[in-house]
């Protein structure tokens, strides 16, 4: 085992950690954090999920629950049990990044191996990519009704292209640009920007309940639905609840596995795990919760249902109060994307070629390729891209979720050799960087999770993909890993 220092509080760095520096799995963004450096505490932990959940998927969530036949306080229920569920994977594979300073790719060496870490971060990095381009054109939607307050002729000053206005391309790129300079500026700006995300948007949707429901005179009628209506959509409530359910815990999959990413600058487990125990299950409800009252109010108010915030937006008659709308929904989109779709992926990318690629450049590949998967064009279709593709990939991270947590908590006990996870010849080889037994259980979850989806009598098993995948690889790994010599290679 390299030489490292471990703290009475448990967290571990290395003594001489300039030693590393000639390895080809190292560079300075992938490096353990020193002790010093981890300065994020309980705050900062509550402020980032507060802020990644303060955007318009959460404040929509709902809809289709309630679209399906659910009454609201089952669509909430549904929301707060899943966010609960996915709670315990995310603070599980964040103890790793407050206890060796690592990033999520290099912790999933351990497991998969030094260069078999590569499957799991690219799988992780490419769900990201095409979350990244969907909510930055969200975010270009909102800049674009954002300059329209300004200046009413700003939509149609320079014609169209693609069907869309040329201005509409100009707010894209702009807001895309934004993401990618906050990245350029590094983790402690990202930090700031959360920290003020937080509580602006929380204070500014709160105004919108208020003037809601003072216009509306009270609420709408989807708060007086209190019972499940099984007319709705012609299906039952538990064949409502299952897929609800796991779409809930789906939609954090991705921060159930790179949360280490994050918890790597924390300055202790009880701080971390304090701030996202708090703030994840809270404000996922609350502002879902908000999202149901607003849109139930203007169904008096404008007589018929606006879920999407920005639609709700526009309808405003005063530049002034679109202007802050938009603004709002700029700033609550801005914030989720980079912390939930930029900061994984760019660190994944590095991993995969860490003496080419750094952060920034991770980062700026990151945008290209959400670009590259024409967001326009998934949005033109939500159902069959947003809960098919986007979100059965989602459910198919479990199985990822279930190779950690088996290596980390079950087979090593939290014990890792911080060295050897940046050494090509150290105990995370195995077979050439790959530990072949994490990658057959991670395929056989995957096909597992998914195989409803293709075949229609397993359908049940696509319902519950997340879940399933996490049990099947964590399970098969757990069998084939515990009696081999791996289990104590650190």
């Amino acid at each position: 085992m390299s030489e490292t220092i471990r703290h009475d509080d448990g967290r571990v760095e290395l003594a001489h950690p300039e030693e590393l520096a000639r390895s080809p799995l190292h560079n300075h963004d992938l490096a353990p954090v020193p002790v010093a450096r981890r300065t994020w505490n309980t705050w900062d932990f509550a402020a980032l999920w507060v802020s990644m959940a303060h955007c318009i998927p959460t404040y929509t969530l709902a809809a289709v629950m309630i679209a399906d036949g659910m009454a609201w306080w089952q669509a909430l229920a549904t929301i707060l049990v899943g966010n609960l569920i996915v709670l315990v994977p995310i603070l599980l594979n964040s103890h790793p990044g407050t206890k060796y300073g690592i990033p999520f790719p290099v912790f999933a060496r351990a497991a998969y191996g030094t260069y078999g870490a590569n499957l799991p971060a690219l799988m992780r990095a490419l769900v990201a990519c095409g979350w990244f381009g969907i909510n930055a054109w969200i975010g270009g939607t909102a800049l674009q009704a954002f300059f329209a307050s300004i200046w009413h002729g700003w939509p149609g000053a320079l014609g169209a292209f693609d069907g869309f206005p040329v201005t509409q391309w100009i707010s894209f790129l702009l807001f895309w640009g934004l993401n990618i300079l906050v990245i350029f500026r590094g983790m402690d700006v990202l930090r700031r920007v959360e920290r003020w995300a937080a509580p602006y948007v929380l204070v500014m949707t709160a105004i919108l309940v208020v003037w809601a429901v003072r216009r509306a005179g009270g609420l709408g009628a989807i708060l007086d639905q209190t019972s499940f209506d099984p007319s709705a959509k012609g299906l039952t409530l538990w064949q409502v609840l299952v897929p609800a359910l796991t779409g809930t815990v789906a939609f954090w999959s991705t921060l159930s596995l790179n949360m280490p990413d994050f918890t790597r600058f924390g300055r202790s487990q009880r701080e971390q795990t304090i701030g996202q125990a708090v703030a994840l299950p809270t404000t996922m409800t609350v502002f879902a919760a908000m999202g149901i009252v607003i849109t139930s109010a203007t169904e008096v108010i404008y007589h018929q249902r606006i879920w999407y915030p920005i639609d709700l937006g526009a309808k405003f008659g005063s530049r002034i109060v679109v202007g802050i709308a938009m603004f709002t929904a700029v700033i609550a989109t801005l914030a989720v994307n980079i912390a939930a779709n930029v900061v994984s992926p760019a660190n994944d990318f590095a991993n995969a070629f860490p003496k080419k690629i750094d952060f920034k450049l991770g980062g700026l590949i990151t945008g290209i390729l959400g670009i590259a998967m024409m967001p326009w064009e998934l949005l033109k279709d939500p159902d069959r891209y947003l809960n098919g593709w986007l979100g059965g990939y989602g459910g198919a991270l479990g199985t990822i979720a279930g190779v950690l947590i088996v290596d980390y908590w079950v087979l090593r006990k939290t014990v890792l050799d911080l060295g050897a996870l940046y050494t090509p010849t150290g105990a995370y080889r195995y077979s050439r960087g790959w530990n072949l037994y994490a990658v057959i259980a991670t395929v056989i979850g995957v096909s597992f999770a998914l195989v409803g989806a293709f075949v229609p009598p397993l359908a049940f098993l696509y319902h519950w993909s997340w879940f399933v995948g996490f049990a099947v690889a964590g399970g098969i790994y757990w069998a084939v890993m515990a009696g081999t010599r791996f289990r104590s290679r650190s």
